[in-house]
C-alpha cells in the first residue's frame, strides 16, 4: 500500500472517487486525503487478490498465519462473523448436529441456518452473583458427543465475552477421542499468542480452526478479523476458502486488509509486545486499585474460574451496571465496553495509558464512596440471555417458515421466527424455532412485537 500510494497512477477504475477527488470536502478534511488515496479494492495497484489470495496479500497472510501459529491464515471483512459464517456453510450440512455452546456469538447460528444443521446446545456453568456465562465443562461436551450421532463439530466460545476461560485441552483431547473437529470462537483472545501472561490460545491446544477479531484488541481497523486453520487440522483450508468466496464482497477494502497485515507486524514487534505487556500491567494496577475500594466487586480468577486479566467486570453495590455506566459516561467523560443489569465490562486495551486507568480507578472510587440513587430495578430488564431453549422447530424451518408479527405480550406459548441477540455481546435470546415464554419478557423491554411463525 505504501508503495502504491508513493507512485500513483492515472485510475480509470473503482471505486468511484477516484483517490478522493470526488469525496465531500468536509470528510475529506475529517479522515485525511492520504487515507481515501489508498481506498482501493483488490486487483489494482499490483496489490493482488484476496481470492484467491495472490501477490502481497497472500504474503499478507502467510507472514499471519507464522505468528498465530496457524497452517493456513484468512483476512476477514465483516468481522469474525464471515468467518463463523463460512465455518458453518463450509462444514457443515443439512440435518447434521452441531455441538456448541448457548453463549455463542449470533454469527455462528446464522452459519448453521444457512447450512441447515442443528445446534446441540451446550449451556456453560452459570455465575449466578454476576449474571454472567462461566466455563464449558468438559464433561458436558462429552456426554453430548455420547448422546449424539451424525455430529459434524463442536463449536466452542472462548474466551466469554467477560474473559472467562475453559479448558480448550481436554476439550481438544474428547474431540479426537471422538474423531470430531474442533472449531474456537477466540475473538476476544487475540493477544494470547504474544504474552506469557495472558492465556494459551486454542492454536495450540489442539483446535482445527479459531476465529480472531484482530480489530476488537488487537490493533486493527473495525470489520477486520482472521480465520486460521491449525497445523495437523482436520478440516481442508479449500472447502472453507470456497465458502468465504461467496461470502466475501467482491470490492474487499485495502485499507482493512492492510490494517490487518499492519496489526499482525506490530503484535510481532518489540514495541508491540512492550504495548501487550503494559496493558497486562496496567490490567493488574486497576485490580489492585478496585480491591482496595468499599461496595466495588470485580470478577476474578479466585472465583474458580480461569480470566484473561485485561478483561475486568465489575459491580458497585447499589448501583445497576446500567447506571454506573450512565454515571462514569455523563459524569466522568469514561466509556465502557458494555453495561448489563448488573455491572460493566472495562477492556484494558493496547492505546491505553498507565495515567488512564488512575483516572478510571479514581473516578470508580469517588461512586462507590457516593449516595447514587437507581431505579433501574423498576423496569425489570435483563441483559445477558441465560436461558435454555425449548426448541419445537428447527432453525432452518422455522427461520424460512410462514411468519406473522404480533404484540409481544400476545407472543408467549409461540414459535419464535427471528434472531433476536442483541450487540453486544450478540448472544441469542431467542432464535427461530424457540418457544417464547415469559422468562424471555425481562430481555424485550426494547421490542413492542415480535416475529413468530404463523399457526393454521
Amino acid at each position: 500500500m505504501k508503495s502504491a500510494y508513493a507512485n500513483p497512477t492515472y485510475q480509470f477504475h473503482i471505486p468511484g472517487h477516484t483517490k478522493g477527488k470526488a469525496v465531500y470536502k468536509e470528510f475529506k478534511k475529517l479522515i485525511g486525503e492520504k487515507a481515501l488515496s489508498i481506498d482501493t479494492t483488490d486487483e489494482f495497484d499490483n496489490l493482488g487478490t484476496l481470492h484467491p489470495a495472490t501477490g502481497p496479500i497472500a504474503e499478507a497472510q502467510e507472514l499471519a498465519s507464522k505468528a498465530f501459529g496457524a497452517e493456513k491464515t484468512f483476512f476477514l471483512l465483516n468481522g469474525s462473523t464471515a468467518g463463523n459464517l463460512a465455518i458453518g456453510m463450509a462444514l457443515t450440512k443439512k440435518g447434521q448436529k452441531v455441538i456448541i455452546n448457548r453463549n455463542c456469538h449470533r454469527s455462528a447460528l446464522t452459519g448453521l441456518m444457512i447450512s441447515g444443521a442443528e445446534p446441540v446446545w451446550v449451556c456453560p456453568s452459570r455465575i449466578e452473583d454476576w449474571s454472567v456465562w462461566g466455563n464449558i465443562e468438559v464433561s458436558k461436551i462429552e456426554q453430548a458427543l455420547k448422546e449424539n450421532d451424525n455430529v459434524g463439530l463442536v463449536w466452542i466460545t472462548n474466551p466469554t465475552y467477560e474473559g472467562v476461560v475453559s479448558d480448550i485441552k481436554a476439550i481438544s483431547e474428547v474431540c479426537k477421542k471422538y474423531n470430531v473437529p474442533l472449531i474456537v470462537d477466540e475473538a476476544h483472545g487475540c493477544l494470547w499468542n504474544f504474552n506469557s501472561h495472558l492465556p494459551e490460545t486454542a492454536l495450540k491446544l489442539g483446535a482445527d480452526a479459531v476465529v480472531h477479531s484482530l480489530h476488537k484488541t488487537g490493533g486493527s481497523m473495525s470489520q477486520s478479523s482472521m480465520l486460521h486453520i491449525a497445523k495437523n487440522s482436520k478440516i481442508n483450508p479449500d472447502t472453507v476458502e470456497k465458502a468465504l468466496k461467496l461470502l466475501h464482497t467482491t470490492s474487499p477494502s485495502l485499507i482493512l486488509l492492510g490494517s490487518l497485515d499492519a496489526s499482525r507486524a506490530v503484535l510481532q514487534s518489540q514495541s508491540g509486545q512492550k504495548l501487550i505487556d503494559r496493558a497486562v500491567k496496567n490490567a493488574k494496577y486497576l485490580r489492585k486499585r478496585l480491591d482496595n475500594i468499599p461496595n466495588l466487586h470485580q470478577l476474578k480468577p479466585s472465583f474458580g474460574y480461569m480470566t484473561d486479566v485485561t478483561k475486568v467486570f465489575i459491580k458497585i453495590d447499589g448501583l445497576s451496571g446500567k447506571r454506573l455506566e450512565s454515571i462514569l459516561e455523563i459524569d466522568f467523560g469514561i466509556e465502557v465496553e458494555s453495561a448489563s443489569d448488573i455491572g460493566v465490562l472495562i477492556l484494558c486495551n493496547l492505546g491505553n495509558k498507565r495515567s488512564d486507568f488512575v483516572y478510571l480507578a479514581d473516578a470508580l472510587e469517588k461512586i462507590a464512596n457516593a449516595d447514587h440513587k437507581d431505579i433501574y430495578y423498576l423496569e425489570n430488564r435483563k441483559h445477558m440471555p441465560m436461558l435454555e431453549p425449548i426448541i419445537k422447530m428447527s432453525l432452518r424451518d422455522a427461520y424460512y417458515s410462514e411468519k406473522e408479527t404480533i404484540p409481544k405480550e400476545h407472543a408467549i406459548g409461540r414459535i419464535s421466527a427471528e434472531v433476536i441477540a442483541e450487540c453486544p455481546p450478540g448472544i441469542s435470546i431467542l432464535l427461530p424455532g424457540e418457544l417464547i415464554t415469559e422468562a424471555h419478557l425481562p430481555y424485550l423491554n426494547d421490542y413492542k412485537e415480535l416475529e413468530v411463525v404463523k399457526t393454521l
